[in-house]
């Protein structure tokens, strides 16, 4: 229990513990997240025919990224995190989504310095490198992790956008580099899109996605 409590995972009060912010977050996290994952399973159900990868949609919780839902891949040799997992914002295709529409003008915040985690080799771990990239994701309307989580696995995802305009989810595919080659990224992304599209018009999204 003394552990859970640093964690931030149990709190005590009065001489008894109870749970501690971060379980009550993913607790909140995870009820604001059930409407999009009940309309997204459908969705990831076709992207994954449709690419034969692993498809995810995830959504923001404070400084992380929640994947709440997971299609896997046919392929018997795949890479996906599980629903329940809190990803790095810096490094991870969804977190990228989120740190460039919800938190660009608060990176540093989000992002303390000794919060950057070298994954991998090629992880950014420095707010300049990490704030150009997210300039790059709202330019092109996508993410990438380029083997920065995992070594040998790269991550494209795009943003899902709710009936205020603003982004409630972020969906992608998960797939080794082998099979997903630089040269596939403009399939891929236009194919995430549409299902990133019809995720949205399901959500409520009747406008154009902001710049």
């Amino acid at each position: 229990m003394t552990t859970l409590h640093l964690e931030g995972l149990a709190r005590k009060n009065e001489g008894r513990y109870e749970l501690g912010p971060v379980l009550i977050q993913l607790g909140t996290a995870a009820l604001s997240g059930a409407e999009i994952r009940d309309l997204a399973v459908p969705v990831l159900e076709r992207l994954t025919t449709a690419t034969a990868e692993t498809s995810h949609i995830a959504i923001p919780c404070d400084d992380r990224s929640l994947i709440v839902a997971v299609q896997d891949s046919p392929h018997p040799l795949r890479a996906s995190s599980r629903p329940g997992y809190l990803a790095e914002l810096h490094c991870s295709s969804t977190g990228k989504i989120f740190l460039a529409y919800l938190h660009l003008d608060r990176a540093a915040e989000v992002l303390p310095a000794d919060s950057l985690v070298r994954r991998t080799p090629k992880t950014l771990t420095t707010l300049a490198k990490i704030k150009r990239d997210a300039e790059l994701t709202r330019a092109r309307g996508y993410s990438l992790d380029d083997e920065e989580y995992h070594a040998g696995v790269r991550c494209l995802a795009v943003p899902v956008f709710g009936p205020e305009g603003t982004v409630v989810a972020a969906l992608g595919i998960t797939a080794s580099v082998v099979r997903f080659t630089p040269a596939r990224i403009p399939e891929m992304f236009e194919k995430v899109r549409a299902a990133a599209t019809e995720l949205s018009a399901l959500l409520g999204h009747t406008g154009t996605a902001p710049i």
